[in-house]
């Protein structure tokens, strides 16, 4: 039996900030190959042209719309990580939440998910003190609000235990460890597109993932991440829509999977 026979697709976007942009890809070719877009809100990368454009690819092409917060880390496009309370922290969380969600209403775009970025997320997947912040301020201002993150992660257990919905995803291009988390990458290279699609499509089929060390182990998920800042992301797209299509897997937002469940 398939694992998964519906599969959201979500990926980073609006991860540019004034000329400069990273993956040397336009947003605007990778937006109608996805089901949700997690964007950048000026803390890691973007900045207020970029969100804009950012929503109104989402409206365009029916995209579901999701606030994509970091660290205050331009210089190190958010894979660093910055000490400090984590009271602090979810200030800057709230900030970059508003900004996209002020955005979508400027074009009638509601915001569906939040997904922390880069070493926020990796952090908070292990520190049950940042992780708790994170869901306690969703509870009281978004209670109904999708969080998508690891499922290996303390975060996704604190999300479960309070009610607060959380969809898990699968890394199309990052590696994983035993413990079911990913490997974190400050750099990426670029990987081979046709590679990253059978490895999506056997965990479609499978719910399972070989790991860096070279075990399997069981990932389950209701949405696939890839990265549009991964050298040769439209590549990859292409080759993961390409072979999920080819085995009668159907990309659909991830509300419909989850009521698939």
């Amino acid at each position: 039996m398939t694992y998964r026979r519906l599969i959201d697709i979500n990926c980073d976007m609006g991860e540019a900030f004034g000329p400069w942009r990273l993956g040397g890809v336009d947003d605007a070719d990778l937006f109608p190959l996805i089901t949700s877009a997690n964007v950048a809100a000026g803390f890691h990368a973007g900045d207020p042209n970029h969100i804009d454009r950012s929503v109104q690819l989402a409206r365009q092409h029916g995209v579901g719309l999701g606030s994509h917060p970091g660290y205050g880390d331009l210089q190190g496009f958010g894979r660093r990580t910055i000490k400090a309370p984590p009271a602090e922290l979810m200030n800057d969380v709230v900030y970059q939440m508003g900004a996209v969600r002020e955005f979508g209403r400027r074009y009638g775009v509601p915001v569906r998910h939040v997904k922390l970025h880069g070493a926020l997320a990796v952090d908070a997947a292990v520190d049950e003190a940042l992780s708790e912040a994170f869901i306690e301020l969703l509870r009281t201002y978004e209670p109904d609000l999708p969080a998508l993150g690891m499922h290996a992660a303390v975060t996704c257990r604190i999300a479960n235990e309070k009610g607060q919905p959380y969809v898990r995803e699968f890394y199309a291009d990052r590696g994983y460890d035993k413990s079911g988390r990913i490997v974190f990458a400050r750099q990426v290279t670029r990987p081979d597109p046709e590679a990253l699609a059978a490895r999506v499509v056997k965990a479609c089929q499978e719910g399972t993932v070989e790991t860096v060390d070279g075990e399997t182990i069981e990932i389950p998920f209701e949405s696939i991440c890839f990265h549009s800042d991964t050298p040769g992301s439209l590549d990859i797209i292409k080759a993961i829509r390409a072979g999920l299509e080819q085995v009668g897997i159907k990309v659909v937002p991830f509300s419909e999977v989850m009521a698939s469940v």
